[in-house]
């Protein structure tokens, strides 16, 4: 978990992402590994990760405001939905099964990542406006999809904000305060979810482990910091690509994971 803790942070900062695609992953195979139950094992790794990524996203989102990459009137309105779509998507994810969680989430992870390569060249900036049943649509995609993932939404958020216009530093700071909001709701939605099912995990309030949020935190927090730092010393299209680079990454491991259940 300490080892694991370093990357975590740093890419959460990097890329806006509260580190949930990366915690997951990692999380999924420790509690595996520990002998967790197997109906319940990515239940626990996507609740914990939320937890983690609350005080992660802070930090992130603290410094990626200080440059300024943070959009006030995004969050305020689109949040709001995308709120009421992690309230859905939790639902969806305490009722479905480990192995039915693990193929959303390398879908999920390989479709986005496949979007951001294919866009990196792109110097165009969009003009589309992002109307109000816009924000509706995707806020309410975004958060159902982040739920069963255990993610703070960047790599939705992202997407669709550089298609509405924002420059990548702009979408990946506001999508990094949305995170934040996404980790809160979704925290307390496994935590509540995995006492009505009377879970009973070892150590864990619901679906949170606690010994794993607190390795995490100290560590993430830090890594978080130097991650959003060096976001804005790298070049715009570079920062995507690697974005891009890191989800098919992300996506390999659960392929393999997903063949071995």
């Amino acid at each position: 978990m300490i080892a694991t803790a370093f990357p975590v942070g740093f890419f959460a900062g990097l890329f806006g992402i509260g580190g949930g695609l990366i915690t997951v992953p990692f999380l999924f195979f420790i509690f595996e590994a520990l002998g967790v139950d197997k109906n319940y094992l990515m239940h626990l790794a996507v609740g914990t990760s939320f937890a983690i990524i609350i005080p992660t996203s802070m930090v992130s989102v603290y410094t990626h405001n200080k440059h300024g990459s943070v959009d006030p009137s995004i969050v305020k309105t689109y949040g709001l939905f995308v709120i009421i779509g992690v309230l859905l998507g939790t639902t969806f994810a305490a009722l479905a099964k480990t192995k039915l969680l693990v193929v959303f989430f390398t879908v999920v992870v390989f479709f986005l990542g496949t979007y951001l390569l294919i866009n990196s060249n792109q110097q165009k900036i969009n003009r589309n406006k992002f109307k109000l049943h816009f924000r509706i649509l995707f806020g309410l995609i975004s958060g159902f999809i982040s739920a069963p993932m255990g993610i703070g939404g960047a790599v939705m958020n992202v997407p669709i904000l550089k298609y509405f216009g924002y420059p990548i530093k702009k979408a990946i700071g506001s999508a990094a305060t949305i995170g934040f909001i996404i980790a809160l709701c979704g925290a307390i939605g496994f935590w509540y979810s995995g006492i009505v099912l009377n879970a009973k995990l070892p150590l864990s309030l619901g679906f949170i482990n606690i010994p794993a949020f607190l390795i995490f935190i100290p560590i993430t927090m830090f890594m978080a910091k130097v991650g959003a730092n060096l976001a804005h010393k790298i070049d715009k299209t570079k920062l995507q690509v690697f974005f891009g680079i890191f989800l098919y990454v992300i996506g390999t491991i659960f392929v393999f994971r997903y063949s071995g259940l």
